[in-house]
């Protein structure tokens, strides 16, 4: 009974704050949200375009532009626990750690060995190097442990 009060007032605050925002510019956060979820979704199966950034992106957008997109999203079944765990710091699973390294570096070989400037091949350990650091220096999810349940969500 408690979870619905405060969930229902968490609607309430996110409706109002939503509403004294003009319409134009709700329009204008859908859209943005929109191409940031496309970018992010697309960076999954990219190395060299980020994910989490344009998925933090979508979510900061729909905040404003659209509560029904921003509930849609934190609450996806894919898309939402990994939101939930980066921003309240709990981290990524070691799986997707190593996935993502599995997959970025292939790739960047691959391109190095098919860019046709020699000289150019060393910048993409540019991004290659700071990707990893990243990833290695985001906290991991304990083995086992549960992503956030839908009682502890906060769609404020």
């Amino acid at each position: 009974m408690a979870r619905r009060i405060v969930a229902r007032a968490s609607r309430a605050t996110m409706r109002s704050r939503i509403a004294r925002i003009p319409i134009m510019i709700r329009a204008l956060y859908t859209v943005l949200g929109s191409i940031a979820l496309a970018l992010g979704v697309l960076g999954i199966f990219l190395p060299l375009l980020p994910t989490t950034p344009f998925l933090l992106l979508a979510v900061f957008c729909y905040a404003r532009g659209s509560r029904r997109l921003h509930v849609w999203l934190m609450s996806h079944r894919v898309l939402g626990p990994y939101i939930r765990d980066f921003q309240s710091g709990r981290g990524i699973p070691l799986r997707s750690k190593c996935l993502a390294m599995a997959l970025m570096w292939p790739s960047l070989a691959l391109s190095a060995w098919i860019m046709p400037v020699p000289w150019a091949r060393w910048l993409l350990l540019i991004p290659g190097i700071g990707v990893t650091i990243y990833l290695w220096r985001l906290p991991t999810r304990p083995r086992g442990g549960p992503p956030e349940s839908d009682d502890q969500i906060n769609f404020e």
